[in-house]
């Protein structure tokens, strides 16, 4: 709707420049707000405002004047002046039950596909390979697969990217590691050990420190796996592998989309590295600084205004992250054919990316059009206010977090519901458990850091993902009670009802929250809007009766405005990645 009624705005400045009422240069970007006064309208504009002095005239003079200019259309029953000049638009009554109508009756709720669909590259997850996945990856993977299941539903081709860290010189103390314990233990005794790649790791790390003949067999083998040696090769293969198993069961514990098949790692962009250092030169783009290669550019000082570097050969001849980024970067332009690349890393990484992305197109590895977005977010905190740890100060291990969620949530659901089969609680443990969990991060706004909360996230009251969970099962319970299934209401839907009208209200803004979330990549909107959603349903539900309604028509009109709520809630949920239960 706000699209549409911008599109009128628009028409209505263009015929005031044409009769010489607003200058040729006066035209402004129209910003429409919601009015959170419904006596005054549902939309207002504050463009009279705006114009007002271009023009030469009063506010309310010319809103006059912009308001005998609007192109008649039938979403809009009226438009009057507020104030000192704001412009109000009220929408037609029959507009908003046709939007209700095309959304019950769509798989999509009514969204239309978009004319242009984008190829969509988005990065997120990418643990490192070398340690199972901690709390840190949390963020990244639950708000990026947010994005990616929204600009799906919208219609977008997505391409998912696992950047993960399966490369670099800690490598080589892995494999010897691994080497050694092979000798020592056989098979059997490895897979069990490598079940634990926290241990693993730690173990590995402490003979490196301890002995040096251990050391110098590590950095042998990191020679030995960047030349291609098979032995190597295979020895690293062996390790990822393990590694990567890890990361999925965490994946499909969290009800995230990232599979096997979506994981390009650092390694991926070993052979390019080269070719993006010799072709960073050929541009007239390298400088020597210290031995090593680097790109001085203008717009990136430090403290004292000198150049930032951006290192992409080091003085011993490896590279840095920096030049295995800015060959994904081309890999992602030209192969995959990126309309728009996102990138959901921790915002302290937000001058790296800013550099690469300049870079990038500096270089010509990404065209000048593409869109390159760095989707920055803050740290999960414990309740001390600073990153989440162990009782003991150690890393917590995403695992644990989940197993203590779910068996949370388990306790939970037995003490309010003890008649419930052992089946029933897990399952129900499940989704109310995970969702807390991923929902409580969902629920803020991604460049904000947060206070990880137990005891909040799985409350019934408030924003939370149990809150949400029983606002749909409360919606379903009253189809099981009348014996009908969603899609058989029939009938015109009749808003008489200040809390039904609310209700619809909402429910036909659906697209232009899941367009704000693909375009800012903020998760928060679409969870503040479902939680609205379920507010206001249960005004609906308290203020008007459904099932007990005499009238047949009220009736039928209520379950249909129920089932519209019901489908939205499920639909947005499972965006999130949550899963909606029909009874808890």
């Amino acid at each position: 709707m706000k699209e549409r009624l911008i599109s009128l705005i628009e028409s209505a400045l263009d015929t005031l420049i044409d009769d010489g009422t607003l200058p040729a240069d006066a035209k402004r970007p129209v910003q429409i707000d919601r009015t959170r006064d419904k006596s005054h309208g549902d939309f207002a504009t504050n463009i009279a405002l705006m114009l007002a002095k271009p023009a030469g005239m009063k506010p309310r003079d010319l809103a006059e004047k912009l308001i005998a200019a609007l192109p008649s259309d039938s979403a809009v029953a009226k438009v009057d002046i507020a104030g000192p000049g704001f412009i109000n638009f009220f929408q037609a009554d029959d507009w908003l039950t046709g939007l209700l109508e095309s959304a019950l009756a769509d798989d999509f709720l009514g969204i239309g596909r978009p004319e242009q669909p984008q190829t969509v590259v988005v990065d997120y997850s990418s643990p490192n390979l070398a340690k199972e996945m901690h709390v840190g990856h949390l963020r990244s993977t639950i708000i990026g697969d947010a994005v990616v299941r929204t600009l799906e539903f919208l219609g977008h081709t997505v391409i998912r990217q696992n950047h993960v860290g399966d490369w670099g010189t800690q490598f080589g103390m892995l494999l010897a590691y691994l080497e050694e314990q092979k000798a020592e233990e056989g098979e059997r005794e490895l897979s069990r050990e490598l079940a634990n790649l926290e241990t693993f790791y730690r173990a590995a790390k402490q003979r490196f420190d301890e002995s040096d003949t251990f050391a110098d067999r590590a950095r042998a083998l990191v020679v030995k796996l960047q030349s291609g040696d098979d032995y190597c090769l295979n020895l690293w293969a062996e390790f990822n592998q393990v590694s990567l198993s890890h990361c999925q069961a965490i994946y499909d514990r969290l009800g995230v989309s990232l599979t096997p098949s979506d994981v390009r790692g650092e390694s991926a962009y070993n052979d390019d590295l080269a070719q993006v250092v010799a072709d960073l030169d050929s541009k007239g783009l390298l400088s020597e600084s210290q031995g090593a290669q680097c790109v001085f550019m203008d717009a990136f000082k430090n403290k004292e205004g000198e150049p930032l570097p951006v290192i992409v050969r080091k003085a011993d001849g490896g590279y840095l992250y920096a030049t295995s980024d800015l060959a994904a970067l081309r890999y992602r332009a030209g192969t995959l054919q990126a309309d728009r690349m996102l990138y959901f890393v921790d915002q302290r990484q937000a001058l790296h990316f800013q550099q690469m992305f300049t870079l990038a197109k500096l270089a010509g590895f990404v065209p000048e059009q593409t869109e390159l977005a760095h989707m920055g977010f803050g740290t999960m905190n414990g309740p001390d206010g600073r990153p989440f740890k162990t009782r003991d100060g150690g890393t917590v291990k995403l695992i644990d977090l989940l197993d203590e969620a779910e068996e949370r949530a388990y306790a939970l659901v037995k003490e309010k519901n003890p008649q419930l089969d052992e089946d029933a609680l897990r399952t129900i443990a499940r989704s109310v458990g995970i969702g807390a969990v991923k929902y409580a991060d969902l629920s803020k706004n991604r460049s904000s850091d947060y206070i990880f909360n137990f005891e909040q996230m799985l409350s019934f009251e408030g924003n939370t993902a149990p809150y949400l969970l029983y606002a749909y099962t409360r919606v379903a319970s009253v189809f099981r009670k009348a014996e009908l299934d969603m899609a058989s209401v029939s009938g015109d839907f009749l808003l008489n009802e200040a809390a039904e009208q609310a209700l619809a209200a909402r429910l036909v803004q659906f697209a232009e929250v899941l367009q704000s979330v693909a375009d800012k990549g903020q998760p928060h909107l679409l969870s503040a809007y479902l939680y609205d959603v379920a507010g206001l349903f249960s005004s609906f539900y308290e203020h008007c009766p459904i099932l007990s309604s005499e009238d047949e028509g009220i009736r039928n009109s209520r379950l249909k405005l129920a089932a519209l709520t019901a489908r939205t809630l499920k639909h947005g949920m499972e965006l999130l990645g949550l899963s909606p239960l029909e009874r808890m």
